[in-house]
């Protein structure tokens, strides 16, 4: 089931939200530096990382699905979201340079359809950045934050899912390794917790950051 939209905007703007979403914009930022000239997708609830390449992109869209509900975004001026079926977006194929995939996957009645449907409308070449809860993580135990809902997945189980679809994964991280507690001063460290899991390679993140690309021989 859907978390609702107005528990994820609830979230996003607590402390441990806006922690949540500078840690996983910075991973995000990593692989993709500059999305001059490209059109960005995000699908599920991806707002609080797409807008930093609103002025960057020729277009970006914020695509929400009809389980979850909607919001306006960005906030203010002409609206780039949109209620859809997720697995039947309302796009051409190839249509799309950048996909950026939040409380997406773990929410998908069929996260295999949700992944072909993904590879149908990226252009040939287009990247997608999948971020999804890590079942071996403390985030997915506790439903406290939206990353507890829904179906974790393992790091195999991605694999399989980017593969079945025909993607080529080309990097695999991890992110959120402080436990999901709204404490200021656990929070003040929380990209030193990210700093040391990263550097020793700890399997307990909060989540899964894969990128993945469509190649079309």
């Amino acid at each position: 089931m859907s978390i609702d939209i107005v528990d994820l905007r609830s979230f996003y703007a607590t402390p441990l939200g806006e922690v949540t979403r500078d840690l996983l914009l910075t991973a995000i930022r990593n692989r993709w530096d500059n999305l001059s000239g490209m059109v960005v997708m995000g699908l599920g609830y991806a707002t609080p990382y797409l807008g930093p390449f609103r002025d960057e992109a020729i277009r970006s869209v914020a695509f929400m699905p009809a389980g979850q509900g909607v919001v306006n975004w960005p906030s203010s001026g002409l609206s780039s979201s949109a209620l859809v079926d997720a697995d039947q977006l309302p796009l051409r194929d190839g249509s799309v340079d950048r996909i950026i995939l939040a409380h997406a996957l773990e929410m998908a009645r069929s996260p295999a359809e949700l992944m072909s449907e993904m590879w149908r409308v990226l252009s040939p070449g287009g990247r997608i950045i999948a971020i999804a809860p890590n079942r071996a993580g403390l985030w997915a135990r506790m439903d406290v934050t939206p990353f507890g809902h829904g179906q974790p997945f393992s790091r195999g189980q991605l694999m399989g899912l980017m593969r079945q679809a025909l993607f080529t994964p080309v990097h695999w991280g991890e992110a959120l390794y402080v436990p999901p507690v709204r404490r200021r001063l656990l929070l003040k460290t929380a990209k030193g917790w990210d700093r040391f899991g990263r550097t020793l390679g700890l399997p307990f993140a909060g989540v899964h950051v894969i990128e993945a690309t469509k190649q079309v021989f």
